[in-house]
């Protein structure tokens, strides 16, 4: 792959999520490989996300993925979390993009290569859609994970987001070391339990 090759594409999975990290990739697709179902991952299936992750993995050019952990969201706030989580992937490339494409209206800064945000663009970018499902699929399977570590929550089911079975399971055990005690709902039973203590 030559320079003009180094198109990266970067998106995240878990900026919603009451628990859990958010996670980003880094991907730049070899043009001599092309993959086909790529989009965004919220618009496939589960089935669909994990097939296509080994094949993404194998006949990309690069690929990265990288976190930013619960207490790196509470202490930056979420987008700025998220930023570094994406400067991580980028950095694990081990080699540095000629351009940068970022899913979304906004760029980190300190960035090693010039970078565009494009609003959707995990529809129209293909190497953008590629990061999307690596980022997804690991981070649900982190989630899954953390699904034995800490029963109970059902982290493998809702993945850490706000879903009914999660708001019942919080009011019932309280936080977990995972649990973002930034975001309003996991707050207010943090200050609901030091109230009754």
């Amino acid at each position: 792959m030559t320079d003009i090759d180094l198109i990266c594409g970067v998106d995240e999975a878990g900026r919603g999520p009451w628990a859990g990290p958010v996670t980003a990739a880094a991907v730049i697709l070899h043009p001599e490989r092309p993959i086909s179902g790529l989009t965004d991952s919220k618009k496939i299936s589960e089935k669909k996300r994990f097939a296509l992750e080994p094949e993404i993995k194998q006949n990309v050019g690069f690929w990265s993925v990288a976190h930013a952990e619960p207490e790196e969201i509470d202490r930056l706030n979420i987008r700025e979390a998220t930023f570094l989580a994406m400067q991580r992937a980028i950095s694990g490339l081990g080699i540095t993009p000629s351009r940068i494409l970022i899913d979304g209206n906004a760029l980190p800064r300190n960035l090693p290569a010039p970078a565009e945000a494009i609003i959707k663009g995990d529809l129209t970018e293909p190497a953008i859609s590629a990061a999307s499902i690596l980022a997804k699929t690991e981070r649900d399977r982190l989630m899954e994970a953390y699904c034995e570590t800490y029963p109970g929550y059902g982290f493998a089911g809702h993945k850490g987001y706000g879903t009914a079975a999660h708001s019942d399971a919080l009011q019932k055990l309280g936080a977990c070391p995972i649990h973002r005690t930034s975001f309003a709902p996991v707050r207010k039973v943090m200050l609901s339990e030091s109230l009754t203590k």
